[in-house]
């Protein structure tokens, strides 16, 4: 008797194999192969992908699977994010097309361009200066202004949601900040932000011992060790930049980005990642595009993260991406 994940996966496949045969138009008979975001169907013309769910982070998984059994060009199918996967379907010399899933029917996706650049609030950069000398990094992505300790975000500036009020709130993730302030609400801001920096700051230093202050934000972590000590990594100059997409929560493992310089003067646009993401080329050009299309793409990853997918995924963009590694300070 088959398990729910099995029946599941059957019941994928009998899907995709349906959507490929009367819509695409191609060759519908050949393997159903199982694969860990939806099914795949490998035929002779052509490699076949069902996304289920979240499709925002399946290119680079799909384009290794496909790239690893055929030169064949790769169909991807989604019901969600098929826009985000058409733009950076663009930087790959693989053929690639999208097909968004509306009901029944197949539609090509259209590339969705990159959202235009918020600029903060003039009340909300009022409060830069209150966050840097209380000894947080200020950090704005996407007109949001955050004070974050060794990539770890631990104030936020928020306008209240009765007054539209500009504050600043203390603490990580809209719950925490809420909590926060119902038990030190009587603290004066720069206190309360010097209290929670000499908190996590013994937690997210380099060698620290597990907790729950340095499993969040990995990659942020690499990100502020890297701005510190560019050298590590060969550059001159680092900073901060946005992501191409706006990060939803701080608990889920993303991709962040910063513009660096080389030794040269050449300009770079690096995007690090913590753990092995098959996703972070086409998140990296993704950030590349948004932020400096004339600079250079690079990831930077630790040593152990750097797979062979990977560097295939880099090798095959229109423009190479270098690969980074990373040694802790």
């Amino acid at each position: 008797m088959l398990d729910e994940s099995e029946r599941r996966s059957r019941l994928l496949g009998i899907k995709l194999r349906a959507l490929v045969r009367d819509h695409i138009g191609s060759e519908s008979d050949g393997e159903i192969s199982t694969f860990g975001l939806g099914a795949a169907l490998l035929a002779n013309d052509a490699t076949f992908v069902l996304i289920e769910g979240d499709a925002s982070k399946a290119l680079g998984p799909a384009l290794s699977w496909a790239m690893q059994r055929s030169e064949a060009p790769l169909h991807i199918l989604a019901d969600r994010d098929t826009a985000i996967l058409a733009r950076r379907a663009q930087y790959f010399n693989h053929p690639i097309s999208v097909w968004h899933i509306a009901d029944r029917v197949l539609l090509p996706a259209v590339a969705e361009p990159f959202a235009n650049r918020s600029e903060p609030l003039s009340a909300h950069l009022a409060f830069i200066g209150l966050i840097a000398q209380a000894g947080a990094e200020v950090v704005i992505e996407h007109g949001v202004v955050t004070g974050e300790v060794q990539g770890l975000e631990i104030c936020r500036v928020v306008d209240d949601d009765y007054t539209g009020e500009s504050r600043l709130e203390v603490g990580m993730g809209a719950h925490d900040r809420e909590a926060f302030a119902m038990i030190h609400g009587q603290l004066p801001t720069e206190k309360a932000l010097r209290n929670v920096i000499e908190a996590v700051s013994t937690h997210r230093s380099v060698g620290a011992d597990p907790h729950p202050l340095n499993m969040f934000g990995a990659e942020r972590l690499m990100r502020a060790q890297v701005i510190a000590k560019p050298s590590s990594v060969g550059f001159v100059h680092a900073e901060a930049a946005e992501p191409p997409v706006q990060r939803t929560n701080l608990k889920d493992a993303v991709p962040c980005v910063a513009i660096a310089v080389g030794a040269q003067g050449q300009r770079y646009v690096v995007t690090l990642a913590h753990g092995i993401d098959l996703d972070v080329v086409p998140f990296a050009l993704d950030a590349w595009q948004h932020l400096e299309p004339t600079a250079l793409p690079a990831v930077i990853l630790r040593e152990q993260d750097v797979v062979k997918p990977t560097e295939r995924l880099a090798l095959n963009a229109t423009t190479s991406v270098q690969i980074i590694a990373f040694r802790a300070a």
